[in-house]
């Protein structure tokens, strides 16, 4: 059985690591309390600038000479800014962990930040904000989540023009400086690793590392209820969320099986019902996002304008539907068992992705899980705690999000 090593660097600094015998890469995940959640209103924006200036020079390296290093490891990398993390991940050969850490650690402690590197990483900045303007998806799914949410959870993490032209580099490196501390951050390492080695090994690197960023209040509830963004398109967006359990309760795992259900790829029911049956739309679906505190389902329509109407009308009628008749069949449960365990096995093969599931656990159930563990909790489910389940599913109040040329007529 998998052996996962989890415990506390004495800077506070939580860490997972995963031993897989049968590869010979690594991955890395290193999440930051340094979110888009945290920025202060008068600068949106700073965690995407953190994102790309992390990955422009550290300590004695510059831009260039990072990269040279980093390449000439064979260490592919990224940094993403998320609502209450940023999040930087690494891939190597398991033989070349030690020197990669070495530059993870500069990265995040040493960080250039140069003045040289603030205009262009201001631009790509803003060239992202004004791209929304060309991705109506996008925009309807941030707009829902905006009116779903409370702040400071509810941001783009995409900034204003405004707040991005006002940061200046004393911003970037006082607040890097106040968010980027071990308490609250989180370490997952999977794959060709010796955890005890690893394990000494970042005990000396992080030894005088310390402080807390602090904790912030988060409220998920949000006006909610009907909204329309006018958008002259012959496209038509629609977002519908509701509530849903939080990661670590017992109900996360039967939540994630009626959403197999509805969206369970081709033959999910909302693909048959919406797409397969009427032809009402291009794409449907529906997603489960359990976090540490609360879990939102989140359900989209794209279409045309003189289906939307309908369109709406029945993905609404199948989320209730499914919620209140509770009408799953053995078949539809059986398909939808065996691709939620399919995925497991398929995540299983990639130390990437097992590295941010690690770490994905620990903040938002306390502690990692091992694939057996996932596994044996998709083998618990049965027929019968689905449908009791449901039988005390409670939605909350929906949000109810459409982009297009006129807005529809919900029921209330």
């Amino acid at each position: 059985m998998t052996i996962v090593n989890f415990f506390s660097l004495s800077c506070g600094l939580r860490v997972a690591i995963e031993r897989m015998s049968e590869v010979r890469s690594v991955g890395v995940t290193l999440l930051l309390p340094a979110g888009n959640a945290r920025e202060p209103v008068e600068l949106l924006g700073l965690s995407a600038m953190w994102s790309e200036l992390l990955l422009r020079g550290a300590g004695e390296l510059d831009s260039k000479q990072q990269t040279d290093a980093f390449d000439a490891l064979g260490v592919s990398r990224s940094a993403n800014a998320r609502t209450l993390f940023t999040s930087i991940s690494m891939r190597a050969m398991g033989s070349r962990l030690d020197q990669s850490l070495d530059l993870l650690v500069s990265m995040v402690r040493e960080p250039l930040f140069d003045e040289a590197s603030i205009e262009p990483t201001r631009e790509l900045a803003l060239q992202s904000l004004a791209s929304l303007a060309d991705d109506p998806r996008e925009r309807c799914a941030l707009l829902a989540r905006e009116h779903h949410m409370a702040p400071p959870i509810n941001r783009s993490g995409y900034g204003t023009e405004a707040s991005l032209r006002a940061i200046t580099r004393q911003d970037i490196v006082s607040w890097w400086s106040r968010l980027a501390m071990p308490e609250g951050s989180i370490l997952a390492i999977a794959g060709d690793v010796d955890p005890d080695a690893t394990q000494a090994r970042l005990e000396s690197l992080f030894s005088d590392w310390n402080g807390s960023a602090g904790q912030i209040e988060i409220d998920h509830q949000g006006e909610r209820g009907y909204h329309h963004e006018m958008d002259q398109s012959n496209q038509v967006q629609i977002d519908v969320l509701h509530d849903a359990p939080p990661a670590a309760h017992d109900d996360a795992i039967l939540e994630s099986t009626v959403q197999s259900v509805l969206s369970g790829g081709m033959s999910g029911r909302l693909f048959t019902e919406v797409r397969e049956k009427r032809g009402l739309c291009y794409t449907v679906q529906s997603s489960y996002a359990p976090s540490r505190d609360f879990g939102t389902v989140a359900a989209y329509v794209g279409t045309g304008p003189e289906r939307a109407q309908e369109s709406l009308d029945v993905l609404l009628s199948e989320l209730d539907r499914i919620n209140t008749r509770r009408d799953i069949t053995e078949e539809e449960f059986e398909r939808a068992i065996i691709g939620m365990k399919s995925r497991v096995v398929f995540a299983g093969e990639s130390t990437a992705a097992r590295a941010s599931s690690l770490a994905g656990d620990i903040h938002r159930r306390d502690k990692p899980r091992t694939l057996e563990q996932v596994a044996a909790e998709i083998d618990a489910v049965t027929m019968d705690r689905v449908l009791d389940y449901l039988s005390r599913r409670e939605p909350g109040r929906l949000t109810i999000q459409t982009l297009g040329s006129a807005p529809l007529n919900p029921p209330v």
